[in-house]
């Protein structure tokens, strides 16, 4: 008696789902970060991406132990708290092969990271930055995040009467090439976002709202998965196209705005409303703070440049990474210190 074993499926490059994945999550049961885990897996499974140039960072809180959950055949680096963008920055600019994956919580981004964070989106660093955004700290106790809704409330009965800071909005006002904001239950919608993400040149901050099921998914929290899915505010329906597939897309004519990304790639918007423009900064400021006056969840392709240098090009590195140069390339010689020195007497 003979018996059948079905193969595993293939991406492009002839790995299984499986080597995408990572270890055992500790988080709790239900955490929005496990979803969007479950997201990078799918997106960097589905694109083909060669593991072995991925590097990941990541710096404190429950959003930073996340990396060990999926690419488990990638580089990585844990930092300490706030500073994962210095080591990021660092890392891209030795080796430029590398595909950046940052991943960050509100606490490690907005509170003691900002000013790291704020560098780098003003640098437009290549590099896909994920904030795992549940506007409390949930490593220690689940006090109110810099993120946290002006009014919105703890377990305990406290409300927060300290203005958010929006992320998105930030990371616009500072030059940021691509911003988008998501949910961590909205499985088809962040998966387009990350694949349009990883095809971007520059820097890409996803803000995605991410419930923490022990402190603040409850009544009167603004970042509870039942607040969210009733005050979720689309842009439109997202859909990414592949450079490298061919796909028949159905939509209606004038519906939908196709962007062309760096690498040939499209990014489909089907906007809501339909002369929204993810290309217009301004628009899509002032988009942001309409929705904030009536306490929605602006999600989708917020914001995209695809016309500005990421920090490579602004720093005209050679095409060769640096981390692979020889000694006498990247080394003066002692007759050009020697005519430097000389220079100065």
């Amino acid at each position: 008696m003979s018996t059948t074993t079905t193969s595993p499926k293939l991406n492009r490059i002839g790995l299984p789902l499986a080597a995408y994945k990572g270890g055992k999550t500790t988080l709790c049961a239900g955490c929005g970060h496990n979803a969007i885990s479950e997201r990078i897996i799918e997106a960097f499974f589905e694109l083909g991406v060669d593991l072995q140039w991925v590097a990941k960072f990541s710096g404190i809180g429950c959003s930073s132990k996340s990396p060990a959950y999926f690419l488990g055949g990638t580089h990585a680096f844990n930092g300490v708290h706030g500073r994962m963008p210095a080591v990021a920055t660092g890392a891209l600019l030795a080796n430029r092969r590398l595909i950046g994956l940052g991943v960050s919580g509100d606490g490690d981004t907005a509170s003691i990271g900002i000013g790291q964070f704020v560098h780098l989106v003003r640098r437009n660093v290549p590099l896909i930055y994920i904030v795992e955004n549940n506007g409390v700290y949930g490593l220690t106790k689940g006090q109110f995040s810099a993120t946290a809704d002006l009014g919105s409330m703890l377990r305990n009965g406290v409300v927060n009467d300290l203005p958010p800071i929006d992320i998105c909005a930030l990371s616009i006002e500072l030059g940021a090439t691509f911003v988008a904001r998501s949910f961590s239950g909205d499985k088809k919608q962040l998966l387009a976002l990350l694949k349009a993400a990883l095809s971007h040149r520059g820097l890409a901050v996803l803000d995605v709202i991410s419930p923490c099921v022990a402190f603040n998914d409850h009544e009167g929290s603004t970042k509870s998965y039942k607040y969210v899915k009733e005050h979720d505010e689309p842009l439109g329906d997202v859909h990414f196209i592949p450079s490298y597939e061919e796909i028949s897309v159905d939509y209606e004519p004038g519906t939908t705005r196709d962007i062309r990304l760096h690498d040939g790639s499209h990014l489909l918007l089907s906007k809501l409303p339909e002369d929204y423009d993810p290309t217009d900064k301004m628009a899509a400021l002032r988009t942001l703070e309409e929705a904030r006056k009536k306490g929605e969840h602006l999600t989708g392709l917020i914001y995209i440049n695809t016309n500005s240098k990421d920090f490579i090009e602004l720093l005209n590195l050679t095409d060769e990474p640096l981390a692979t140069l020889p000694v006498e390339k990247v080394r003066p010689p002692k007759e050009a210190l020697d005519e430097i020195n000389e220079s100065f007497r």
